[in-house]
């Protein structure tokens, strides 16, 4: 995940849920992409700060640093060699089909797009199988970049001898929570609810949550099925959806009270995160040794991976 700072809800039900939960069941590593964050924009000033916020975050929604390490990816210099190595694997006319890449320019509105950005997925690749990764849990979005991954994995193999595997994407049940205002959750489009958010300002909020425009007063018949805070109440609060569903249709059920009682259920199971995250926030010492930690454990396996690489491509 690109350092950003604080992290989101799109991020929990996106990806750190999933996170949690494949601790079980797999030896996870947890990557810091503070190269990656250059692509977009190369001013580094920020990347200390938002690296140590988002560890924060990691370790509120329940990353297990004993058993998955956390790390950034410049502090780990084999992602680079390997990046090296991918990138003579692919050219650039499989890049720029990237349907990924196409997005985020649109998205970003960007007039000239860098050769960084544009081999994004062959980092991202490098990322992946520097640790020999077999399950790389990710939003739907990202499923082009792991076909990428895939590729470079066989073409390696087949080129200089077995090495990688080929990674599967596994896409969480709700991949995507859009923003407040029916957007890609973002923070800087200011449409998101923080992790760290109290009670109230999570109330505030959901109060500028669009709903259907076609309910315009209390006793006004709604539509659920395009109503953005439905879909909060899916996620949220499930044992009630059908309530809500048949409160919205009949126009019994008006929105301000709709959200609040969507912003009641949020604020109740997101509480565990917001103490862990005080907890961790009011202890930074402790958070950057889980960091030193997290980069001594991932350098012992970079390391091995790439003493296999030099060995099967002949490099000293």
């Amino acid at each position: 995940m690109r350092p950003t700072g604080q992290l989101h809800l799109g991020h929990l039900v996106g990806a750190l849920e999933n996170w949690v939960a494949l601790q079980d069941e797999f030896q996870n590593y947890h990557l810091i992409a503070d190269y990656h964050a250059l692509t977009t924009d190369p001013d580094s000033r920020s990347l200390e700060a938002n690296s140590f916020e988002m560890v924060v975050d990691w370790l509120a929604a329940g990353i297990d640093p004993a058993r998955s390490p956390m790390f950034r990816q410049s502090q780990v210099k084999q992602h680079s060699e390997l990046h090296l190595i991918f990138s003579m694997l692919i050219t650039t006319a499989r890049l720029e089909r990237n349907p990924s890449l196409k997005e985020q320019v649109r998205d970003l509105e960007l007039e000239t797009v860098a050769y960084g950005h544009l081999g994004y997925p062959v980092l991202q690749a490098a990322d992946i199988l520097l640790y020999r990764g077999e399950v790389v849990p990710v939003g739907e979005d990202q499923l082009p970049h792991i076909e990428i991954t895939r590729e470079l994995a066989r073409r390696f193999n087949a080129q200089y001898g077995e090495v990688f595997p080929a990674p599967e994407g596994r896409v969480t049940k709700f991949p995507r929570l859009p923003g407040l205002d029916g957007k890609k959750m973002s923070k800087s489009l200011g449409n998101s609810i923080l992790l760290s958010d109290s009670a109230e300002e999570i109330a505030k909020k959901m109060r500028t949550a669009v709903t259907d425009p076609q309910k315009v007063r209390r006793n006004d018949p709604g539509r659920p099925d395009v109503c953005l805070v439905f879909s909060y109440h899916h996620k949220f609060n499930p044992g009630e959806v059908a309530e809500i569903r048949k409160g919205c249709e009949s126009g019994q059920l008006g929105c301000v009270d709709c959200k609040l009682r969507c912003a009641a259920k949020i604020v109740e199971a997101t509480a565990p995160i917001r103490e862990r995250r005080a907890d961790y926030a009011s202890k930074p010492d402790e958070v950057r040794a889980i960091l030193r930690e997290g980069e001594a454990r991932a350098r012992v396996v970079a390391s091995e991976t790439m003493d296999r690489v030099h060995q099967v491509m002949h490099l000293g």
